[in-house]
């Protein structure tokens, strides 16, 4: 029986905890599988409860942290070769950077026969410096050559890696979309819809516009304030805004919010983290995006399980998980013109909203269910196992 080592940077609020949690749990009898993941950074929330939710307990690694520090990051590094000579498996597939870095090292050493790491995003824009960004692509490109594969989560994502920040040849590099339990996200809708509507006195009237994710300066919360800004300055319309999450932007990002509820009063509501999105989302009427870059957002992912139309920035795996007129609307970075312009028209058109809450459910159901993610990776592990 193959044995499996799912090492993930951390275990905080996000796809890569959904994809590793699932990939744990629902894996054939065929592998044996471990899981093992750090920390969240200060004012991240943990995301412990989705991993008991679904039985897997891993094991957690303090010293195993997103931001580079040579003292935990060699501590980490022992203890993942430490559980690789104890539990010794056939493969080490390693998610995000942080985990990709120090697994894939520790893997390589400890002379594992399989060695695969999936890109859930990328640094390589948007994030640091010329000079920074240049160090970690040379770190990634060093990283693939120590690979037996790379999984990209969107043909967008295969290829910059390839063609334009060239970290290794295409054919190297495997496409695996995400998959999630979306089943959840179609239950009980009207009941939650009532009671999410009642819980934050959102009237029948009100178009309700939410944001989710971490508040961090990728996430580009400042456009998005500036968009509803702009929206309400050109003409008050009936919505209520609510920004779901927490991050290192949380301050700032309230400060903004503070202001702008002064001259529209009780526009914006900042909620932190929410546990069950699924109900929540049942009582939102659009979801939003503004990300500088991404990977697969698993917001819109679920937004449209749910049957809510989504508006986002062109950005990483965007275009692959939207259908830019038929479930939402894709507008290119920057342009808070046309970002408005076509909020505005979501928020205005019902009888639009309603037929993108109809095409969302179908659009997203075969392409991103955890069964297909399962069943894709399985089918790759094989395939690697016996090149080897």
């Amino acid at each position: 029986m193959p044995k499996v080592l799912r090492i993930i940077n951390r275990f905080n609020i996000g796809g890569p905890t959904y994809n590793a949690t699932f990939l744990t749990r629902f894996i054939s009898d065929e592998f044996e599988t471990l899981l093992i993941g750090g920390v969240p950074d200060e004012g991240e929330t943990d995301s412990l409860h989705i991993l008991e939710e679904y039985g897997v307990q891993p094991i957690i690694i303090d010293e195993l942290q997103r931001n580079p520090n040579f003292q935990s990051d060699r501590k980490a590094y022992k203890k993942i070769k430490e559980i690789i000579r104890e539990f010794k498996p056939d493969i080490v597939h390693t998610h995000a950077a942080k985990a990709g870095a120090l697994g894939r090292r520790a893997a390589y050493k400890c002379k594992v026969p399989v060695i695969v790491h999936t890109f859930h995003g990328h640094v390589f824009h948007s994030y640091f410096g010329k000079a920074k960004t240049t160090l970690f692509k040379k770190i990634e490109r060093n990283l693939a050559k120590k690979s037996t594969g790379i999984i990209a989560i969107s043909e967008q994502q295969k290829h910059e890696l390839s063609e334009i920040h060239n970290i290794c040849s295409a054919d190297k590099i495997k496409i695996i979309p995400l998959g999630f339990d979306l089943d959840k996200f179609r239950v009980n809708n009207e009941e939650n819809r009532i009671a999410i509507r009642a819980k934050y006195t959102i009237q029948p009237h009100e178009v309700a516009i939410a944001i989710v994710g971490r508040l961090a300066p990728i996430k580009d919360h400042d456009f998005f304030l500036n968009v509803i800004e702009r929206i309400m300055r050109e003409e008050k319309l009936p919505i209520r805004v609510f920004i779901v999450g927490d991050g290192s932007e949380a301050g700032a990002i309230r400060e903004r919010v503070n202001a702008i509820n002064t001259n529209f009063p009780e526009l914006i509501t900042m909620t932190s983290w929410i546990t069950n999105i699924g109900e929540f989302n049942s009582g939102m009427d659009i979801i939003a995006l503004t990300s500088k870059n991404e990977g697969t957002p698993v917001s819109l992912i679920e937004a449209q399980a749910g049957g809510l139309p989504v508006i986002s920035t062109d950005v990483g795996g965007v275009k692959d998980i939207v259908a830019n007129e038929k479930t939402g609307f894709i507008v290119p970075v920057n342009d808070l013109e046309l970002y408005a312009e076509k909020l505005k028209k979501l928020i205005t058109d019902q009888k639009l909203r309603e037929k993108m809450s109809q095409n969302g459910w179908d659009h997203v159901r075969e392409q991103f269910h955890y069964t297909r993610l399962v069943k894709n990776m399985e089918d790759y592990y094989r395939e690697l196992l016996e090149k080897r």
